[in-house]
């Protein structure tokens, strides 16, 4: 359970990732500057505002007449009127660097993170001296803990210091070095290349950014210690302990965080304080203990290790892949570690990156992204006994069903909440693309209320608290029915459907052959409302609650247009038999009604299930990480273990230009961020609870009863 290097990092992507839920590292393992990227989960740009548009409410009969008469190309522009401001970003705190005075020559090296104890390690050798690292992010006592240490006595001779790409000072305090900043006021996404004053800075009253600071602070075993200007000094000494904690304004999704902010020095120091108070073997003993707790809850064996013992984690990846079972075990591991460290009760949901980014601006903002990768990043939570980990974006849904309301109200006239394809700290809402920069095929998305309903319900379906929900899912739950009720219009045919409607950033080709991403009821929205009214009149017999509203939502199942099949036997991604403008598209949306929903099964509609097989089939088996990830799930729910783990065996291939310049493959060399979180801990036993279930009692069991997929199963 190690992923071990023989070099160090010289990418970000190559780094080892350390988390808490709240404070994030990634760590190079450099060895005559060791580098930590650091991350606080709160530090986004912006405060909260208007996003809504009024507009919106005009142009939607508009748009819908255009696609009344098939005019799909203007229906695309038209949209364009619907859509609202981008969301804000996540930034990165800094960088700490601690600066050895033995200089790059070194032999023996390794660094390792081990997913038993979340701790990183990086030890190599200077002559006769062995120099040795241990680091990890506390989630006890909300610190980043490293300890150095040299074998020859007061060998060791360093400078940390912090430093940062935001607007910052530093200070000296009391034996802290303090970083204190200010977030920029706005910034625009990475893939606006158009803004030619993309990070702004707002400074006096007229500002709304948080402000964060972040303290570091060492013990050394002998030796000296001194601060000054450029840093914290250790000379002659054999150990030393170095702690770093940081905390920002933020103060709640809708209060400012200039005027109505926290003290982030304050908090900061608070953490600070309270951990130089114990031992570096307590600290670690805490942590290790409180990391367990939740790890340790989930055993896989898949069979014996194939590869040497000790080979390098990326060397593993080349030359065997998928044929090494502890190799896919290690993987199915990393995903869950990677929950663990992004997602703790009290912290932020795991963003695009989860806590990690080292970007003024990230890759698309390192938001929430909507349509699949918020919720796969939390498909590991229940499946893998760590419904805690779930509790922040539960949370966070709670919040975006606030400000959700006015965006319903305002743009649409519609009751209940809703959300769109992007959201940030700040609960945004309303669709983004900067009220007509971006393209409607993935800014006009107003259906990400129903699916991030599914988690509420799949929290409740995995521990049966019936408080949890009729105080909490079911309200929430209810309000995004209310909005979708509205929101569904009938047609000449007399079913109900939505429009306009995209299927998430794929277009199709007219009848003309023109590309255009607007229709009417593309299949994921059906399927998503399928989901949503199943779940809310299943919590409404449970609860023993709203019968007249549960017969609303039963009538509106029974009148929703009827999920169709193809030309080519496919299930029918758009409301007409639309060519695809790319067959192999990364998107595989109109099948969520396999997976993660439970709509469809080879029992109750046989002939929808083949349909979304032969689809399945027909967008092949390449695609990122993320993609193949869902593709894997899919693949188990229609029961080929093998073309799963096909696809197990794609995903774990090394990111490489091909002879296109294009990148091939599916992970990094250290597994990391760009395949976002394993999804292999996606594939997951059926839900123990159902009383007609064949499942062992204790969930230990990953095989049962196709037949029952229809009580609500997540996975097969």
């Amino acid at each position: 359970m190690k992923l071990q290097y023989n070099k160090p990092a010289k990418e970000w992507t190559d780094a080892l990732p350390i988390g808490d839920g709240r404070l994030g590292g990634m760590i190079y393992g450099t060895v005559e500057q060791e580098i930590i990227e650091l991350n606080e989960d709160t530090l986004y740009s912006g405060a909260p505002r208007d996003w809504d548009n009024p507009e919106a409410r005009t142009w939607s009969p508009v748009v819908r007449n255009l696609l009344d008469e098939g005019r799909y190309e203007e229906a695309d522009e038209a949209c364009r009127n619907m859509l609202g401001p981008y969301t804000q970003s996540y930034l990165p705190f800094g960088t700490l660097r601690i600066a050895f005075a033995h200089g790059a020559e070194m032999s023996d090296y390794k660094r390792e993170l081990d997913l038993e104890e979340a701790v990183s390690r990086v030890e190599y050798r200077v002559g006769e001296a062995v120099y040795t690292r241990e680091a990890f992010a506390s989630f006890p006592d909300q610190v980043i803990v490293i300890r150095l240490t040299c074998s020859r006595p007061g060998g060791l001779n360093l400078t940390a210091r912090l430093d940062s790409k935001l607007s910052v000072q530093s200070a000296l305090e009391e034996g802290r070095w303090i970083l204190k900043g200010l977030a920029p006021d706005h910034v625009s996404p990475n893939y606006v290349r158009s803004d030619s004053d993309p990070i702004r800075n707002v400074e006096g009253e007229e500002g709304r950014s948080m402000r964060f600071e972040g303290r570091l602070a060492a013990v050394a075993d002998d030796g000296g210690l001194r601060y000054d200007h450029d840093g914290l000094h250790v000379g002659g000494a054999t150990g030393v302990t170095l702690f770093f904690s940081a905390a920002t304004g933020f103060n709640g999704f809708d209060r400012n965080p200039r005027k109505e902010g926290k003290d982030a020095g304050l908090a900061a120091e608070s953490y600070l304080s309270a951990a130089l108070r114990r031992s570096y073997a307590e600290l670690r003993e805490r942590h290790v203990q409180d990391y367990r707790s939740l790890f340790d809850r989930v055993k896989i064996r898949l069979g014996d290790r194939r590869s040497p013992d000790g080979m390098a984690t990326d060397a593993r990846i080349e030359q065997y892949g998928a044929s090494d079972p502890e190799l896919v075990e290690l993987l199915f591991q990393y995903g869950r570690y990677l929950m663990i460290a992004s997602s703790r009760p009290g912290t932020q949901p795991a963003n695009l990156q989860g806590i990690w980014n080292r970007e003024t601006r990230p890759p698309w903002s390192s938001n929430y992204t909507l349509n699949i990768n918020t919720e796969m990043n939390y498909w590991p939570a229940e499946t893998c006994n760590l419904a805690e980990c779930h509790e922040p974006l539960l949370e966070f849904i709670g919040h975006l069903s606030v400000t959700g309301a006015r965006t319903a109200k305002t743009n649409y006239g519609a009751g209940g909440w809703t959300a769109h394809h992007n959201a940030d700290i700040w609960a945004q809402s309303a669709p983004v693309g900067d009220y007509g920069h971006g393209d409607p095929v993935w800014a006009f998305w107003p259906m990400a209320g129903a699916w991030l309903s599914q988690h509420l319900w799949e929290h409740y379906a995995f521990g049966r608290d019936v408080g949890f929900l009729r105080d909490k899912a079911y309200p929430v739950m209810k309000e995004a029915a209310l909005f979708c009720l509205d929101w569904l219009i009938e047609n000449e045919e007399g079913y109900l459907v939505t429009k306009p409607s995209t299927s998430p950033e794929h277009k199709f080709k007219d009848e003309s052959g023109r590309l255009a991403g607007v229709s009417t009821a593309s299949t994921m929205d059906l399927a998503l409302i399928w989901d949503l009214f199943t779940n809310c009149c299943e919590a409404a017999d449970i609860l023993q609650l709203d019968p007249g509203f549960k017969e609303r939502l039963l009538t509106a199942k029974e009148r929703s247009l009827p999920l169709q099949i193809g030309r080519y036997g496919q299930l029918q991604e758009w409301y007409r038999d639309f060519e695809d403008q790319d067959v192999h598209h990364r998107h595989v949306s109109h099948l969520f009604g396999v997976y993660p929903g439970r709509q469809l099964n080879d029992e109750d509609t046989p002939a929808l299930f083949a349909a979304a097989r032969t689809s399945l089939e027909r967008r092949g088996d390449g695609g990122t990480g993320w993609s193949l990830g869902w593709k894997i799930s899919l693949w188990a729910r229609f029961g080929d273990g093998n073309r799963a783990w096909g696809l197990i065996s794609n995903l774990l291939r090394l990111v490489k230009p091909d002879a296109s310049g294009m990148n091939a493959g599916a992970c990094m060399p250290t597994c990391s961020m760009r395949t976002r979180r394993s999804k292999l801990t996606a594939i997951s036993p059926l839900r123990r609870e159902s009383p007609k279930c064949c499942c062992s009692r204790t969930g230990a069991s990953f095989t049962c009863c196709r037949r029952f997929r229809k009580h609500g199963a997540p996975a097969v």
